[in-house]
Parts: C-alpha cells; structure tokens; sequence
C-alpha cells in the first residue's frame, strides 16, 4: 500500500516508472547504499518528529548525517522527538526503513537538510523497504513540498570536501 501511495503521489511528474525496487532490503543508509551501488551519505533518510502542538513533521538528511540538537531547537524551537514505529506508521503511512516525504498519509512539513547539497543526485526510499529514487536536490525538493532547507545536522562536514553554499541555500 505504502509503496503505491508513492507511486501515485510521483504520477503528477511521470516519474512513477523511476522508482526502483530491489528484490534485497534496503531499509538501513548502508543496505540502501550497498543495494544502490553508491555511497552511504547519497541515501536521502526521512527522520520523523514531533513538531509544534504534536504535529508530526519531516527531515531529510544525508545519510551519514546525525541530528545536531542544539541546532534543531534553535531552528524549530523546540526539542528534537523522533515518533515511535507505530506513530510513523500512522502519520506517514509508510515502514521505519520505507520513510520517504512522498504520498504521505497526512500532510505534514517537510524540511531538507542542507547536509544533501553536496550531491548531485540522493536517493530517498519509496515506501518501502526495498525501494528508492534518483532524484537531484531540487527534484526532491520539488517533489516534496518541502517548506525549506535547514541546517539541523552534524558530522557530515568531516566526511564531504565539498560544503554546500549557505547562502544558496538561505534563498
């Protein structure tokens, strides 16, 4: 089902066919990553938290990103909480290991973590834990209809020679 919600929310840009699926998991960074042929931080992973008045919202992150705490709070003024499995289940509709911000079971705030700026192509899931897209960073913004780019991460920057431009991203 998870999958086909997201098969039908890429319909609007005749991308449903891009999806792909593996016949092998690719639920964690590194699975997809192995599955995938490319490297860890490529995997666009969908965290999910509380956001204001209980409100579930979404990040994505590079996947050799981590959630800075203190950057969070200062971006979104409250306290990082991630959802529990059955609670991601029921905002998103999708698996823990399947998170992605497309056909979403309700609608809720997505964010881009600038840590995916670094790549010309990421690859979220798909709602599934064997699935995903190649998508550049404005596609899945597109696709996303993520409110904005933020910088909510850490321990990315050892790990990329190349630093996204801030003040492209602030625009």
């Amino acid at each position: 089902m998870s999958l086909e919600s997201v098969k039908q929310h890429f319909k609007k840009w005749n991308r449903e066919n891009d999806i792909m699926e593996f016949t092998t998991s690719s639920a964690t960074v590194q699975e997809a990553a192995d599955t995938i042929g490319v490297k860890p931080a490529q995997i666009a992973k969908t965290l999910s938290f509380r956001g204001a008045e209980g409100q579930a919202m979404l990040v994505v992150a590079a996947g050799d990103a981590k959630i800075d705490n203190k950057k969070f709070r200062h971006t979104f003024q409250f306290k990082a909480r991630m959802l529990s499995a059955d609670e991601v289940i029921e905002q998103t509709g999708h698996p823990i290991g399947g998170v992605c911000p497309f056909g979403l079971a309700n609608e809720l705030d997505v964010y881009l973590d600038i840590s995916l700026k670094r790549f010309n192509k990421v690859f979220p899931a798909c709602g599934s834990t064997n699935s995903a897209i190649e998508l550049t960073c404005g596609e899945l913004e597109e696709y996303s209809f993520a409110k904005q780019w933020v910088d909510v991460c850490k321990d990315w920057e050892s790990n990329s020679t190349e630093t996204p431009d801030l003040e492209s991203v602030k625009s």
